[in-house]
């Protein structure tokens, strides 16, 4: 929602908004678009009347401000909705789908076509480091959005992609998510089958060649071309693939039906990114670029806010913030910094915020995710009604479970020492743990510079 307001902004409209508990980094991105941000949802922050009244989907009936909207007959879109009626009409919509891996997708493809003099217009859920904004109207014809499953608002249950009707369409992977508003998988397979009919058949889907779930999605009916991939040696595989992978995914060599078309060096770790730059690649060829013009345009990506971001060093400990919040995205996190990091310690640090997480659903293979590790320090929410010990039991003494942030922060400061790697996982605020933890650190390192100037 924020950044479907800076493309309102962008495009001449006056634009003020209502949130509860806006936090950095999007609060900043509004801030500097000149977006005023109303806290709560009072009526009284819709007057005077205005012309349009754009309704997230995190806003239900009997929310003030949504009462206020139906009561006066005030008109009203979905994000989405406004989003292809103003911005997406006539334009070709390079659209990124899956469970993991959208944002990151799609500020590749974003950066790749930019690189390539192509001016794109863009709307991704995070904070760019390539750019100085998340969205931006760019310049005709090609528009690269992060195309989210979840529904679309309170009046409108489809999922929010269908909306925005691609003719590159990237679908990394497809696994089960979004428990509160998905019953099964197969529910959302029916999403993005809806989705894949929405793609020409002059168009392009790029998919996993190793993906049951997505292949399900397309055996129901696909009728556009599709180029597979896959982060694997086989390098004889039809489609693109990735050989020579260094340990952590530093570096690898990008194939096309076999034949080598470039090498990649970049900063990026994790094999879950060796996957996003081929798909990346695909589409952008599809827009026009070649394989080696993309490749010498990730050489520079650097990569999404939260996405293995490193917060700050104390002492040789290195503090890194990750938005993972999934167990497979946990363990893809993980083993990119194990490949790394080598043998060098790794302490985890977990808050199972996401309402999938919550409700339970991948309880079962949390332990495993965390395997990586050689600490675990895991927050349990207040109102988490299953027994986060219990589903954790196998890691054994490795795993320690707070109640309280501020606990947290104090174990891990003491149990930290040089050479070790704090990895911070949450896709919410996490009550500002990372700038509290190296705090802390500081604090017992200057503690500890001052214990030996005394001694000496």
């Amino acid at each position: 929602m924020a950044g479907v307001a800076v493309l309102a902004r962008a495009a001449g409209h006056e634009v003020s908004g209502s949130d509860a508990n806006v936090y950095p980094p999007m609060s900043t991105l509004l801030a500097e678009a000149g977006i005023p941000v109303h806290e709560g949802y009072r009526p009284e922050h819709l007057n005077p009347a205005p012309d349009c009244v754009v309704i997230g989907n995190a806003l239900s009936r009997g929310n003030p401000a949504v009462e206020h909207v139906l009561e006066r007959g005030l008109p009203y879109a979905s994000g989405p909705q406004w989003l292809a009626d103003h911005v997406l009409a006539g334009r070709w919509v390079l659209a990124v789908a899956g469970t993991h891996g959208k944002t990151t997708t799609s500020a590749m493809l974003a950066w790749i076509l930019d690189s390539a003099g192509l001016a794109p217009g863009f709307l991704i859920g995070g904070v760019l480091e390539n750019f100085d904004t998340s969205a931006r109207l760019g310049d005709m014809p090609f528009f690269v959005v992060e195309a989210d499953e979840y529904d679309t608002a309170f009046f409108d249950k489809r999922s929010k992609f269908v909306h925005y009707r691609p003719r590159t369409l990237v679908i990394n992977n497809l696994e089960y998510d979004h428990a509160d508003i998905f019953p099964d998988l197969a529910a959302i397979e029916t999403q993005f089958h809806h989705l894949v009919r929405t793609v020409p058949g002059n168009g392009l889907i790029v998919a996993p060649a190793d993906d049951p779930n997505v292949d399900v999605v397309l055996e129901r009916g696909c009728w556009t071309p599709i180029e597979r991939f896959r982060a694997s040696d086989a390098a004889s595989e039809q489609g693109w693939s990735a050989r020579d992978i260094e340990p952590g995914g530093g570096a690898f060599t990008v194939c096309l039906d076999g034949a080598p078309v470039g090498r990649i060096q970049w900063d990026l770790l994790g094999p879950h990114n060796v996957r996003n730059a081929l798909a990346a690649i695909a589409a952008a060829r599809h827009a026009g670029v070649p394989p080696n013009q993309a490749i010498e345009a990730l050489a520079g990506f650097r990569n999404v806010k939260r996405r293995l971001q490193v917060r700050g060093a104390v002492d040789d400990i290195v503090v890194y913030d990750d938005f993972a919040h999934h167990p497979t995205a946990i363990r893809s996190t993980l083993a990119g910094l194990r490949g790394r990091v080598g043998g060098a310690r790794i302490l985890a640090v977990l808050e199972p915020r996401s309402n999938t997480m919550r409700l339970g659903v991948h309880r079962d293979s949390l332990a495993g995710s965390l395997e990586d590790a050689d600490e675990v320090f895991v927050f349990r929410p207040a109102d988490l009604d299953w027994d986060l010990k219990a589903a954790l039991a196998s890691l054994g003494n490795r795993v320690q479970v707070f109640d309280d942030v501020g606990a947290i922060v104090e174990t891990v400061a003491a149990a930290a020492r040089p050479g070790d790697h704090v990895l911070i996982m949450s896709n919410g605020g996490f009550e500002d743990i990372h700038a509290r933890l190296l705090d802390a650190l500081e604090t017992r390192a200057a503690a500890g510079r001052a214990e030996g100037a005394t001694g000496s």
